[in-house]
């Protein structure tokens, strides 16, 4: 077993232990932390493998903007943060599906590959791919831009209720515009 190898294993038991506990814990804002370090050790999985662009792509896409895009969600829209009893149901029947799929994945990858060497293609160069993201994807690319835009905005929207009230707008004696009261 090399280096390589060991780096490998055991950033691959910090990404699966860190997913356990994003799906394990009753905690939101500490599920959103596991996710940084499960995104985080899959961005280190990328660069001992030498796919630094991806490495860098999984940094700033998943762990700079998708959780921040979460943890504002949920901040914005004062969501319970901690365990609520209400929301409990037993947990058997989420860990008999997840372990069918689980084994019903493993024998798909196993009938693939039958435990055979895959040739790799040659090593694409971030040229290449920059000239498919600007070239043929760069309109999805922007549709997500705004999809995410239009995401925040309406969290944003969720968590104030002052705007998009019908409240009528009165002044005070200081001259300013307040919501009336109900």
């Amino acid at each position: 077993m090399t280096a390589v190898d060991a780096l490998l294993l055991a950033l691959g038991a910090v990404a699966v232990g860190s997913a356990v506990l994003v799906v394990a814990t009753r905690h939101l804002v500490r599920a959103g932390l596991y996710l940084v370090v499960c995104l985080g050790a899959l961005a280190g999985m990328y660069l001992v493998l030498s796919a630094e662009l991806v490495a860098w792509v999984q940094v700033l896409i998943y762990v700079g903007a998708v959780v921040v895009l979460l943890l504002f969600a949920v901040m914005l829209t004062r969501a319970p943060i901690g365990a609520s009893d209400d929301l409990d149901r037993p947990g058997w029947p989420a860990a008999l599906i997840g372990g069918g799929v689980g084994l019903g994945l493993a024998a798909l990858l196993v009938d693939a590959y039958r435990w055979t060497k895959v040739e790799l293609p040659d090593a694409g160069t971030a040229e290449r791919i920059g000239e498919q993201v600007f070239g043929s994807w760069v309109l999805p690319f922007e549709v997500l831009s705004v999809l995410l835009l239009s995401a925040l905005v309406g969290a944003i929207v969720l968590s104030r209720p002052d705007i998009g009230s019908s409240a009528p707008k009165t002044r005070d004696g200081a001259g300013q515009e307040r919501g009336a009261t109900r």
